[in-house]
Parts: structure tokens; sequence; C-alpha cells
């Protein structure tokens, strides 16, 4: 057969079993065997097939059948009951046949299973189901457990499954298996599990088999009985029925236990434990089991059932049981049932009902009462529903006996039920839980049963005889059977009652609780008035809630006579004599109600509405609450009474005459006037004193009864109106004042009011509130003096108000005042130019809060006709453009792009108004965000408004981005249009760009100025393509005759247009320039005009037609000819019309653009046209100084400067080469007189125009001559400036050695350096280059001076140079001197901060210069002076902060990797004047060309500053220069070596550049000296080396003094290495000619001031520089010779 899972042999198609062996077996016999029953014995198993052949067996049975039946031979467990579970779904499943063809199988199948589980329960063992030898011992034991429960589970279901016809066939299997006495052991088993399924199936075998059970009644009774302590939750439920079964099948089971001994007591211990956590599952099965039991058990009856019934309720004294719902429900109904059975079948035997009222039920319901966990309103429905069927049960037999007892019953238990309740409330400090308990109890004795609400859990619940039934429970049928089968049982004997009945309190209860409730409110109201107890008055409140009848009143009055305040009307005096209700109310609970210690007053409004309801009608009732708010009731009490009817509809039907009427509506009037206007003295009161009664105006505002106000509809509209006003003097207190006024309450009020209203809206009132509300969050704090708090307050009102209005149906808009109003005012708001940023910003947040509540409106038109309501017409949009500043000309007409002819500046910024925005700001800022917010849903804008709300903000923002120095508020105004996405980017997305196209157009050809600029910047910010604008100008000739608009236009598109498009401009604009008239000549369809556009063509760099330029030249030659007044030469500029002005603007860019861009040479007469014109305008320009605050005369004054530059450009330029295409006597005319002439103006109008200048900024109009003006003074000669006549300036006490003209000069531009203007600064740095290598030969001529005084000699260089570093040093102090050394910082470029930088380092750079063209000897000088200074450290301090970390240009990264790259070392630094687009790089690059210059001319001076500096910058410092500086100047000092054309007689000097050495070789006579200077890797900064070479004739010692005099001189001069190495050949040439060392340095040349040894002592005739004495002598503190020791004369 082989093993499971060996390989099976190849084309074996089945597997080899026992199937195909019982096949051949009924081959061979060759018959079919007929259907076997269910054989029972293991030899004869009744299996046998139904048909021969295994193939026809195979097609007659169902594949899946095959399938399952497999699975049920199989010896698993699981997988049999798996299988069995598919049996018997497929056999309901299939259809007849199919489960026909199964029939033969099944027999033995059966017989196997049935003996299978038999086997299981009787003798398989853990062992014997699993091997012991692999399989733990825990797992078969866990096995053998579930095998057990799974085999008694299933012969529980064949039990319950099969028909009674078939059970008898089984009775044999059944009987042998009760007879094994292991079977009766499983009730005991340890394993829960096991013990339910034996329960079960012994319940199962009771119910099926009974006559087996009855005589298996030995066994039975005790393996049931004694086990009914078992307390495990998963045994309970089946034992508990097994228990009930076996009472009910074997009557006689008591014969074989002792119930008194074994049975009774294990139950009584279990029920006294509260069913020890199981009362839900055992209770219910408590009353059919003692409803069983006979009476000989229960002998004597009276003790039986009283202990009994005592176990019961101890058991609800356990913990767990008051900690557990359910348990507790289920421990109380079990009472209560069993309470009734007991009464029901011993009615009438006095001491068993004396027992059960007095012993049991009354103590229950006491503890009840004492213990809160236990006052479930289930308990007291139960005893209600008990009395119910009781007093039924007495009034249906009203003449019986049974009735008699009832009665007799009843009237005890009211007796002591009223002992306990007085008791209970006798008492002067009675316990709040015992009275609530009592108020409950009598609340739920008063309702008829119909009403009572018992537990409708599934649990086993009884139905007695007296009750209608409700629903069958599942365990109705024990009742049921016992009712039929029993004898002892009249469950069922009572008659039913019907419905109408239960429906009413049957008289039996109806007299002692109404005497009850007055005896318990007659000892409560006692309490009350003699000793104010509290909780007595609660308790009657709650009593008059349950109980308000006239007579409960009566009582409660009692001898007290009618004392009703004679001022009452009479009316209510004699309602209060015919109602003792009225009477109570008046004479006790408003007294009550005044009380002010009282903070809870809620259930004296309860005894008021209890009082109420004892009127006869409405009007008795409106006239009593009328006359109490008059005087008696106050304001609070009041709120309490409204709060009462709000909160039940019972209430408010009582009183709602009164809450309609004008008594109430009038007094809530007046109230709201009272607090809106609360005056100082009202402040006394406290915050309750006000937050009440405005809870009473908000409960009355917004509290709705069936969609109508609580109160008239009037009192609301005239409430909201005094809100309203309140609210409109908000903004007339200070914020102080506003924190304590009423607003925060209003908004309360308003909030609730508008969060609850539907439809109020309507009211006109509520929407001004609503108007005012929103125009208090749409305005600044700085206006309405509003704290935060409020803010918020007031926006989450309006916003609940405006959400109300947008889900109203119909045309909202045309309905709302306040839409119309708010449009409207948002309209005014922002036209009105009283707008800063911040009254803006607050302004586009409440709009945007509106417009999203807007677009949650059905109306899809509401939002745009809202915008369209704020919308200006075209008259206001023109008129807020008019009103902007036209500062924003200033740079379209400089830069070129834009052309005037006349004066337009009237419009400027005031110095009030420097905060506030332009309306035209506002307005498009408004309405760009109301689209952006509308956008969001599609919503159409009719008119275009889109397109031209988009173009009037681009208008603002193209004004904006004109303007030279825009102010901080304007700056502000456009970073808040960024944050708030109001760009031009996210406008247009929405727009339709050809139409906006065609708007932005239009406005061009018609208006020109920002709308032409606009267009321009649309294509070069790439948002739109220059084929969309081709469009627009397809037709040249349309342009034509030129307007304003039309020349605005061309000239802003010129740079877009192709060659060809310009060329038919020009063509256009060619003829045009000839044969004017003067008139024609200066107007804008004229000269002027078509210049305007040639100049615009010219610019763009496409005008390359060099005769069409001559020919232009030659146009404006003949004007001059013929209109020669027309040219602005020499003359003053005050009384020219800006007509002329305009055109000689054009003239003269024409000019600058002509040199720029023609490349064919000037004829000689066009020359002089050109050179002589531009001096004679410049003069013009000199002249008219005064006139420089007028724009036009500026832009006149920047032309002519500029043309100037271009001139002088062109003339620096010029090369040999270039000067052969010029006229002969051209370069020498340009030197002799116009350049003279040029800078005789220009340089004394700087000096003027500078001291005159209060605004220096760069980029201010009134100074842009200055950029053309200083660039030319840049090309200023050397000569010519020192030729210059300017007024003496010279400062006294200044020492100096310059003669008195380059002092002055000195003095009159060095301060220039601190002028907060770039190109100022640029101008004067180069003038005074020119100058530098001019002023050391002064100080030259004087050094004999110098150097024999006794202290260290020092220079100092230029005075008015030092004293401006001084000056700057202090300034940059302030702006660097915080920031550690390293901590690299950015300067803005043009800040001020800028040209402080850039002034200091430009006049280092001036320093440097100076210092490289003095002398060694007067270099010495000079960098003492600094040392004494420290100015150089500061320098260097402040260079490591403005150095870049990465001095590296930017555009080297995409360079080659073999190149090395460009930095700000190895790249010179153009200062330029006109070319702003390196800025950033400028204050960064210089500073690197400063610290290579320091590094280069001051090495000495440097190192001395690096090795004191402290770690953290000497690290940095080494690092940097290391990296970056380094190579460049080894490389530069060894190059200047090997370039050097410095002769030495008898020494040669040679350069390695590759290992960084320079080699010298001293040669004298027969001495030969060579030396190594070894470069470090981070020169300067570090010490030259130098090593020996050849050593020929010289001592040792000697050899060692030169070597270290050497690398002295290179240590220690500031200078270059061949001048170290002059120095030291000039020492040792000393030595040889017989000049003797200086015994303190060893060297015959001083190392410092270059002086040889003079000073000689008397005694040892010794010789020494008086630097080193001097030095000797300090630091020594003696004057003795330091050879000899005497004293030095």
């Amino acid at each position: 057969m082989g093993g499971k899972n060996k390989q099976r042999t190849k084309g074996n198609l089945r597997p080899s079993n026992s199937g195909r062996a019982a096949e051949l077996l009924a081959k061979e016999q060759g018959t079919v065997p007929g259907f076997i029953g269910f054989g029972t014995f293991h030899s004869d198993l009744g299996y046998v097939p139904a048909i021969q052949g295994a193939e026809e067996i195979d097609s007659l049975v169902d594949s899946d059948f095959r399938m399952v039946l497999r699975k049920l031979s199989k010896k698993d467990v699981t997988t049999k009951l798996k299988a069995m579970q598919e049996f018997g779904t497929m056999c309901t499943e299939r259809d007849t046949e199919t489960v026909k063809g199964v029939l033969p199988y099944w027999p033995r199948i059966f017989c196997k299973i049935s003996l299978v589980l038999q086997d299981h329960l009787i003798k398989e063992t853990p062992d014997t189901l699993s091997d012991p030898q692999t399989i733990p011992e825990e797992e078969r034991e866990a096995k053998f457990y579930r095998v057990v429960t799974c085999s008694l589970l299933a012969l529980k279901k064949l039990l319950c499954l099969l028909p009674d016809n078939e059970l008898d066939s089984l009775e044999e299997k059944f009987k042998s298996l009760l007879s094994q006495n292991k079977f009766w052991k499983y009730g005991k088993h340890s394993i829960p599990q096991i013990r339910s399924a034996y329960f079960e199936l012994v319940s199962a075998l009771c119910q099926r088999t009974p006559q087996l059970m009855k005589d298996e009644a030995s066994k039975v009774s005790p393996s049931v009985l004694l086990s009914i302590d078992d307390s495990d939750p998963i045994v309970c439920p089946a034992l508990w029925e097994a228990v009930l079964y076996t009472l009910t099948t074997i009557e006689d089971c008591w014969l074989h236990v002792n119930a008194k001994k074994s049975v009774f007591p294990k139950l009584s211990a279990m029920v006294r434990e509260g069913g020890r956590g199981l009362a839900a599952v055992i209770y219910p099965y408590l009353l059919p089991f003692i409803s069983r039991l006979p009476q000989s058990i229960t002998d004597p009856k009276l003790d039986f059932f009283k202990n009994f019934l005592t176990s019961l309720v101890a058991g609800l004294s356990t913990e767990r049981t008051k900690t557990s719902f359910s348990e507790c429900s289920a421990v109380i109904s079990a009472f209560f049932e069993c309470l009734r059975f007991i009464m029901q079948q011993n009615l009438g035997e006095e001491e068993i009902e004396e027992m059960l009222v007095n012993d049991q039920l009354i103590p229950f319901i006491d503890a009840v009462l004492k213990d809160p966990r236990l006052q479930d309103e289930q308990l007291f429905n139960h005893l209600a529903e008990t009395l119910s069927s009781w007093e039924a049960k007495a009034d249906l037999d009203k003449d019986d006996k049974t009735a008699y007892n009832l009665e007799k019953v009843l009237l005890n238990f009211w007796e002591r039920l009223s002992e306990i309740c007085v008791e209970k409330i006798n008492e002067p400090e009675t316990d709040v839980k015992s009275v609530l308990a009592v108020s409950n109890l009598l609340q739920v004795l008063q309702k008829p049963k119909s009403s009572l609400k018992l537990n409708k859990k599934n649990v086993g619940k009884v139905r007695f005889a007296d009750e209608m039934p409700e629903s069958n429970k599942e365990n109705e049928k024990y009742v049921s059977s016992e009712g039929e089968n029993s004898e002892g049982s009249d469950l069922m004997a009572e008659p039913s009652l019907t419905h109408s009945c239960s429906d009413l309190i049957s008289p039996l209860r109806k007299k002692p609780l109404e005497d009850l409730v007055c005896k318990l409110a007659e000892m409560s109201v006692n309490y009350v008035n003699e000793q104010k107890s509290e909780q007595h008055l609660r308790f009657l409140s709650t009593l008059l809630n349950s109980f308000s009848s006239s007579q409960v009143f009566k009582v409660l009055l009692g001898d007290e006579k009618q004392s009703i305040v004679k001022a009452k009307p009479l009316e209510i005096a004699k309602l209060a004599q015919k109602n003792p209700a009225i009477q109570f109310l008046y004479q006790k609970v408003i007294g009550w109600l005044n009380e002010d210690q009282r903070k809870d007053a809620s259930f004296l409004v309860d005894i008021l509405y209890s009082a109420l309801c004892c009127c006869d009608s409405h009007m008795e009732r409106k006239a009593v609450l009328d006359d109490l708010i008059e005087v008696d009731l106050k304001w609070n009490s009041i709120l309490q009474v409204i709060e009462k009817a709000c909160s039940s509809s019972d209430k408010h039907a009582l009183v709602t005459p009164w809450l309609k009427g004008d008594i109430l509506g009038e007094k809530l009037v007046t109230l709201a006037d009272h607090l809106c206007n609360k005056d100082l003295e009202s402040t006394v009161s406290s915050e309750s004193y006000f937050s009440e009664r405005w809870s009473l105006l908000s409960l009355v505002l917004s509290q709705h009864v069936k969609n109508d106000y609580l109160i008239g509809e009037v009192y609301v509209e005239r409430i909201i109106v005094k809100l309203h006003e309140t609210l409109s003097k908000a903004k007339k207190l200070s914020e102080a004042e506003n924190n304590d006024s009423s607003v925060s309450f209003i908004c309360d009020v308003a909030y609730n009011y508008f969060s609850s209203a539907k439809g109020c809206l309507l009211m006109p009132s509520s929407e001004d509130l609503l108007l005012t509300l929103f125009q208090l969050c749409a305005e600044s704090k700085e206006k309405t003096h509003l704290p935060d708090f409020l803010i918020s307050k007031l926006k989450n009102t309006w916003l609940s108000g405006v959400n109300l209005l947008v889900h109203q149906t119909g045309d909202t808009y045309k309905k709302s005042t306040f839409l119309r109003l708010s449009a409207l005012w948002l309209k005014n708001q922002v036209q009105s130019s009283s707008l800063d940023i911040t009254s803006l910003q607050v302004l586009l947040s409440a709009v945007d809060d509106l417009l999203n509540v807007l677009l949650e409106s059905e109306d899809t038109y509401l939002l745009g006709v809202y915008i369209g309501s704020v919308m200006p017409d075209n008259s206001e949009w023109e008129k807020m453009r008019q009103s902007l500043p036209m500062q924003w000309l200033h740079r379209p007409l400089l830069e070129g792009r834009l052309s005037l002819n006349y004066e337009c500046f009237k419009t400027d910024f005031k110095e009030q108004d420097t905060k506030k925005l332009p309306s035209h700001l506002c307005t498009s800022a408004l309405l760009s965000k109301m689209i952006l917010v509308a956008l969001k849903k599609e919503i159409v804008l009719e008119n275009n408004e889109l397109e031209k709300i988009i173009a009037e903000l681009l208008y603002s923002l193209q004004w904006y981005e004109e303007l030279d120095n825009p102010p901080i508020f304007l700056t502000g105004f456009c970073e808040m249009l960024q944050k708030l996405n109001i760009t031009y980017d996210n406008l247009c997305g929405l727009g339709n760009t050809s139409g906006l196209l065609q708007l932005l157009f239009n406005r061009s050809r018609e208006n020109g100025t920002l709308w032409s600029l606009i267009i321009a910047k649309l294509i070069l910010s790439r948002s739109v393509s220059s084929d969309e604008v081709k469009r627009h100008y397809r037709r040249k000739e349309g342009f034509f005759p030129l307007t304003e608009g039309n020349m605005h236009t061309i000239q802003s598109l010129c740079p877009f247009l192709s060659k060809e498009d310009k060329k038919e401009f020009i063509a256009q604009c060619i003829p045009a320039l000839l044969a004017w008239t003067k008139e024609d000549v200066c107007s804008i369809n004229g000269g002027f005009g078509h210049l305007a556009i040639f100049n615009s063509c010219l610019q763009t760099k496409s005008i390359d037609d060099g005769e069409l330029l001559h020919g232009i030249l030659k146009i404006l030659i003949t004007w001059k000819k013929d209109h020669e007044d027309i040219f602005l030469f020499s003359c003053n500029l005050s009384e020219v019309s800006p007509e002329i002005l305009g055109v000689n603007i054009e003239i003269i860019r024409f000019l600058s653009l002509f040199l720029k861009y023609c490349s064919s040479p000037l004829a000689e007469s066009e020359w002089d046209f050109i050179m002589c014109s531009m001096l004679a305008w410049l003069e013009t320009t000199n002249e008219n100084q005064t006139l420089y605050s007028v724009p036009l005369v500026q832009l006149f004054a920047c032309v002519s400067c500029d043309l100037t530059c271009e001139l002088s450009a062109f003339f620096d330029s010029t090369t040999l080469d270039t000067t052969g295409s010029l006229p002969v006597n051209l370069i020498s005319e340009w030197k002799e007189f116009f350049s003279p002439g040029i800078h005789s103006l220009l340089l004394p109008l700087l000096v003027t125009v500078t001291g005159e200048s209060k605004d220096t900024s760069e980029t201010s109009f009134q100074n842009a001559m200055l950029k053309p003006m200083c660039e030319t003074l840049t090309y200023i000669p050397k000569d010519q400036l020192l030729s210059q006549k300017l007024p003496a300036r010279l400062v006294a006490g200044q020492k100096t050695n310059l003669p008195e003209y380059l002092q002055t000069l000195l003095n009159t531009l060095a301060p220039l350096l601190l002028y907060r203007a770039r190109p100022v600064q640029i101008a004067v740095y180069h003038m005074l280059y020119k100058l530098m290598t001019e002023f050391p030969q002064y100080d030259q001529d004087n050094l004999k001076s110098y150097g024999d005084e006794e202290e260290e000699p020092a220079l100092s260089p230029p005075a008015a140079l030092m004293s401006l570093l001084s000056t700057q040093e202090d300034l940059l102090e302030n702006v660097l001197g915080c920031i550690p050394v390293g901590q690299i910082v950015t300067i803005k470029p043009l800040s001020e901060d800028f040209c402080y930088v850039l002034g200091y380092l430009l006049t280092w750079k001036l320093i440097l210069t100076f210092f490289k063209a003095a002398s060694s000897q007067l270099r010495a000088l000079y960098s003492m002076h600094l040392r004494k200074t420290k100015s150089l450290n500061k320098l260097l301090y402040h260079l490591f902060r403005l150095m870049p970390e990465n001095p590296t240009f930017a555009e080297t990264a995409v360079e080659l990797s073999n190149k090395d790259p460009k930095t700000f070392f190895t790249e010179e630094l153009q200062l330029g004047i006109r070319d702003t687009s390196t800025l950033p790089y400028h204050i960064p690059h210089l500073a690197c060309s400063v610290y290579h210059m320091t590094l280069k001319d001051l090495p000495a001076m440097v190192r001395l500053w690096w090795n004191s500096s402290e770690k953290r910058v000497f690290n940095i410092v080494d690092r940097f220069t290391s990296k970056y500086v380094s190579s460049v100047l080894s490389f530069q000092e060894i190059s200047s070596v090997q370039t050097s054309t410095q002769l030495f007689n008898g020494m040669t000097v040679k350069a390695r550049a590759t290992t960084r050495e320079v080699m010298a070789t001293y040669t004298i006579e027969d001495i030969v000296i060579e030396l190594i200077i070894q470069l470090p890797s981070n020169y300067p900064l570090g010490s030259i080396t130098v090593e020996s070479g050849k050593r020929v004739g010289v001592a040792v010692q000697q050899w060692r003094n030169w070597m270290l005099q050497l690398s002295t001189y290179l240590t220690h001069q500031n200078g270059s290495i061949m001048e170290g190495l002059a120095l030291w050949k000039n020492n040792v040439d000393k030595r040889f000619e017989g000049v003797e060392d200086c015994m303190i340095c060893f060297s015959v040349i001083h190392g410092f001031n270059y002086s040889l040894p003079k000073k000689a002592c008397r005694t040892c005739k010794k010789k020494f520089h008086s630097a080193c004495l001097y030095k000797w002598f300090t630091s020594s503190n003696k004057s003795t010779c330091p050879l000899c020791r005497e004293t030095f004369f």
C-alpha cells in the first residue's frame, strides 16, 4: 500500500486503498445485496453497496456528496464534525433524486458515527486518543476534553433532530450509555464545557426520552439537583434548564436527594450571595423552581418562604449586585415574581400575608430607600405593577373572599409604607437621597399601570394570569408546562383584566396615596416654615409637581388666614380667595423666590407652575403672572419661569398668553434699554447681575416654539433696535470702556438670535444690526477701539447672521438691505483714501469671510451681483487713477521707455499721507480678492468685470513697480498682496487672456503711459507671448497720426518687435522728420513724437543702417540751421516750454545712441555739430542747477551728461589704429578744448550738487544726473585734475607737506567718500586714485626731519584721508562691530550701510595705493603710524566679516574643471557706475581686493596681527588665506622676480615657480654667498625660510648673522622679496666697506627705518642705531651702554 507521502508510481492514476479492494470483492461475488438497516455490532457494520461496481456507484452519487462521505470516514473528529454539518446542509438544499442516490451509504456511516460517540464518552482516554510519545500531556488532555464535549453535544443534537417515531430505535443505545457510571460522573467534571454539555444532554434526554430518565431517577436526581450551586457562567444556563426538566420529568426526584440538608442550603447560600455574579442567568429560573416544589418538601411553608425571600433580599445587598444594573434588575424581578406567586398561592393565610408585607416587602422597600445605588425606577415599577395586579384582582372579585383578603393586604401595605415614608421625611436634617427616593417612589405609584416602563430585556420574565400577554418569552414554557402538568399549581386560575381598567388609578390606591401625600406635604411645609429646611422645600416641589390639587394646597395653607396685600387688584384678590393654590403662591412661594441667598430656585418655579395648574383658565394664569412680574418677581425668577416654559411643552401651553402679552413685552424692552445703557453706578452690581438679565434677553430672542417667537414679534423688533443703537456707539468709546461695555453681551444675544432664527431677517432692524456688526469687524482696531476678544465675538455673530441670510429662498440680494448697504459701504471705504495697510488687511479679511459664506447660497447670481455693486464705474476708476502720485514716470523717462513733452507732475506724496494707501490700490486689491473667492465656483461676472478688475490690479502693481524709492507702506502693501495670493498669475489663470489683452491694448492706445508699460511687462514676464500681442498691431498705419497713446504703445512694444516691424515703423517716421515748421518739430505728431519712436527702435540695437543714421543726423543739423532757437544752447530754462525741452531731450538721446551704435565714420562737420552741441547743452545744464527739481530739466541734465559721457568714453578708448579714421585735429581739439571744458564745468558742479542735496539716494530721481555726471568725471585726465581751480579748502592745524592746491583738491574730494550716493563715491575714488602717486614725493622731500629722534619714528599718510578713515571706522563699528569675526555679513545694495562700507573700503584702497607709491623708508614710517593707530587691525577684522566664504565667480561653475576657477582675488574689480547688474558682488569683491592689496603691500603688519590674534580668528584667517590668496600672491611674487628689470652689482637673482623658491648669489672678490628663499604655503602669513647654498670665504658666525639678517628683513619689512634682497645686499656691502654692525641688532642697516649706526658710546666708542638704543633703554629701564655697561651720554 505504501506510506502516505511516497511518490506515486508513474501512470498509476488512482491510489491503492480499501475502496478498490471492496470493488473487486463485489465483482467476484457477482451479487448485489439489498438494503440492510442500522446494525450496531462490529461484526456487521451494515455497509453494502447498492449496486455492483465502483464506476456505476460513482456515476449515481453526486460528486459533492462523494467528497463529504469520504470525509465522514476519516478518523479526525473535527473533520467528521464539519463533514456532518456539510452533509446536513446538502441534504436540505439538493433535490430529492440526488439525495436518494446517497441513501445506500448512510446507514453504515451513521452507525459508525454513533458507535464512535459512545466510544469517545465511555472508553477513550487522553492517552488512547493521542500518541503519548509524540504529543505533550496538555495537548492530549485538551483534545480529549474537546472530543468529549463535542460528543455530548452531538448526542443532544441527535436527540433534538430525530422524529419521535425513530427515537425507539436508539433506545437500546442510550440505555447502554446511561447504564455506564462514567457517563454520570461528567456532571462533576472539572472542565466547565464538559459539565455544560452534559447538562444540555440531560435536558434533551428528559425532554425526548422521559421514561428512560425516570428509570434512571436515582442517578439523574443527585447528579442534577446536588449541582444546584455550580457558579460557573458556562455551566449555569444548562444546569438550571436541567434542574427544571428534572423536576418536571421525574416526579419522585426528591426521594433520591435530601432537599433540606443537601439542596436548599446550597440554593440558599447561592441566592444569599446574589447569584455569585450570575443573577441575570439564574434568577429567572427561581420562580419556576419554587412553583415546582411539592408541599411536602416546603413544609413548614412560613419558614421556608421567609428564609427563601430573606436570602433573596440579602443577595441584593452584595457589592457585586449593587454595582451591576442587570444583576440588580434580575434580583428585584425575581423577588417580586416570587412574592406575588407566594401571595397568590397562600392568600387568606394571615401569617404568610403579614410575613410577606411586614417582614419582606416593606423592609425591602426601606432598604432600597436607604441605598441610592438601588434606587432605580425598575424597583418602583415592579412594586407599582405588583400593587396594580392586587388592586385589579380585588376590584374584579369585589364580593369574593379573595378581594377581601387582598384589600386587607393592601391596607396593611399602605399603613406600613406610610410609616416608613413619614419616618424618612420627619427629620429636621433629613438625607437628600432619602427624600429623593421617597418622591420618586410616590411619583411612580401615582402613574397608571399603562405608563409603567419595566425592563424589556430578553430575560426569563414570568407573566401572571392577571396580566395581558406582552410577548412570548423564551422561558414561558416552564410556567405553562407547570400550569398544565402540576397538580398543586393554580397560576392560571386568575381571570384576565381589561386594558381600560388599567389606565385608571384604583380607588384602593387613590385614597391612601392622597392621604400619604397630604401628610408628607403638611410635614414638609411645617419644617420649611419653622426651620427653613431646603431639603423639605425641594421635596415639597417634587410632590406638588406630581400631586397639584386644591386639596394638597389647602393642607399646605393650614389654618393661615388669607392675608394677600390689599394693594393687589380686585381680580387677583378674588382669585386668591377662590383658589388655595394662588393664595399659597402669593403667601409663601413669592417670599421663597425672592430670598437673595438662594442660588438655585428652579424647584420653586416648579411650585409656581404647580399652583398655575390649579387655575381654571388661561386668562387667570395670565392675570396672575402679569401681576407677579410687575412687582413681586425678580428678573432671575422671570428668567427661570420662561426657561421652564421652553423646556416643557405642557408648561409652555400654560403661560403662552402671558408670554405673548404686552406687559411682559414692554418690561423686556425696558430691560434691554437699561442693559444697553448701563451707567457707572450700575457697575457696583455683580457680573451675574447683568449676565442673568442678558440671558433673559437672549432666551426671548432666540427661543422659538413652532417657528414662532416666545414673545410678541413687535417687541423682538424693538429689542433689536436697542441692541443696534448701542453697537453703533461702540466706536466712540475707548478700548478700556469697550472692555466693560455691553458689546460682549450684545454679541452673545445676537449670535443666539441669528443661530436660531428662521426667516426673521426680513425684519429691517436685524439687517441693520448685522450691517453694524460687519462694519465693526471690517474696520481696524485703531478706529473701533475694540479689544481682540470682542472682535472675535463680533465676527462669529455676523457670520451666523449672513449664513442665515444666504440660506433664505428667493432673490436674496433684492430682499436684503444688509447686502445692498454693505456693498455700498465697502465701495466708499476703499475709495475714501483713508485706509492704511492694517485697515485694508482687516477689511479684506472680513470680505473674505463674507464672500465664503455667500458662496454657499443656492442663488448662483448672488456673488456676481454683489461684486458688481462694489465695482466702481469708468469715471470713478479714472478719477482714482488720476489721484495716484506721478513719480512713477521718473524711471520710464530716464530709461527712455516713454517720452513726454508736457509737465504733468502735479500730484505728489504728501507728508500727512505717508501711511494712507491711494484709493486705486485699495479698490483694485479688494475687488481682486473678491474675484479670487468668487471664482472658486463657476460664477460669471457681467460686463467684462473680471478683465476690468485684473487690468486695474495690473495698473496698481505697475505703478508701484515704477516708483524710484517706494515708501515702506507701499512695499508692505505689495507684500500683503503676495501673502493673499493676489498676483497677476493667479488672476490671469481665471480670466480670458485675449479679452484682457484687448482691453489693455485699447487703453494703451487711448491713454498711453502706464497702460503701455503693462503690456511690455506682461510680455517680459512671459505671461503673454509676442504672437498674442502681434494680433493687435498688424496694421502699422493704424498708429498714425501719432497721439500720446499710440507713441507710448509703440515705444513699449519696441523691445519685442521683429526687425521688419521696426523698419515699417521707421519708414512711417522718416518722412515725418522732414520739412517741419518750428511748431511741428516740437509736437507729438511731429518731430518730437517720430524722433522718440526712432530712438526707441535704435535703443534696441536693431538699426544697423549707417546711411539711415547719418540721414537723421543731417536732418537734425538742418533743424539747427532752420530753427536754432529750438536748440537749448547756453540758455536759461526757466522760461522754456516743455515741448521744446522734450524735443531737445530726444535730439540729445539720439546723438548718444548714434555714437554708441553707428559704426561708419563721421565727417568733420558732424563731429563739430555733436561736440559743440554737447558742450553748449552742458553749459545749459550747469547754469540751471536751481531747476533740477523740475522733472524735464532733470531729464535734460541727465541726457546732456549721458552724451558727454559717451563722448568721453569714445575718446578714452581711441587707439593708434582707430585714430586713423577720425578727422586730423579731432583728438587734439578734444584734449585741448572740449575735455577741459567738460571737466571745468562738471567738477565744480559735482561739488555744488553734493553740497546742496539733502536726498542722497542713488535711485532718487532728483539725483538721476549724478550717474552720468560722475561717470564722465572718471575719465578726467590727471593733468586736468591737477590744474583745476577749486575754492581753497584748508583745515587749521592739519599737518601736511602738500602744496596748497593739492591739499585743497584732497580736502574737497576726500569727504565725498562719505557721501551717501555710490556714483559720487566711485567718481571721487577714481579721481583721487590718479593723485595718490603724487603725494609721497612731498613727504620724501622732508624725510631728513624724521629718524634721528630717540623714539620710534612714525609718519601719517595724508591727514585728510586719515581723519576720513577715523569717521568711517566709527560708522563701521555700528554696522559690523557686534558681528563675530568669520561670520559673513551681506550688505543690502544701495542701503545706507552699503555706502558706509563702500566708502571705507575705497578709502583703504587709496591709502594702500599711496603706501605702495612711497619709498621703502617712507613705508616704514607710514606703517609705524598705522600700527600706533591700530587702523589696520580694525580693517582686517572687518574684511573677515565682509569677504565671502567662497570668493568664486558665479559663472565659473560651468567652466572646464581643468582651468583654475576665477575668484575675486584673480580677477580685477571693475568699479562701474551705470552698470548695476553686479551690485550684489560689489562689497564682497572690493573686500577681497583690499585684502589682496594689504597682504601684498603690508605683509609684515598682517603677519604681526595674525600671530597676535586669538586662536579661532587665527585658524579662520590661516585657512582662508591658504586656500584662496597664498597661491595668487606667491605666483605674483615669483613672477615679479622673474620679470624684474632691477640689476644688482655683484648679485644675481633667479626664481623657480614650481617650488616657490628664489635663489640669490652674492659675489665680491673671492667670496661667494648663495642663499635660497622658500615661500610658505600660507604666504605671506607664515615665516619665509632662508637656507644656505654655497658659502666660500665667509666665517660661519658671519654667515649665520647674514642669514638671520635676510630672514629678519623679509619677515619685518613691508615690501617685496626683491626689496628685501636689495636691503640685505646694501647691508652686506656696508659691512665690506668697513661700517661696523650695530651691536644690538647685529646689522649695519636698520631693518625698519634703514638708518646706519650713528650713536656712539663715549667709553667703548661702539656705534648703535638710534631706534635700537631707544628700544634698549625703554625695555631694560636703564641708560647704560649695552656693551661696556657705562652710563650712555
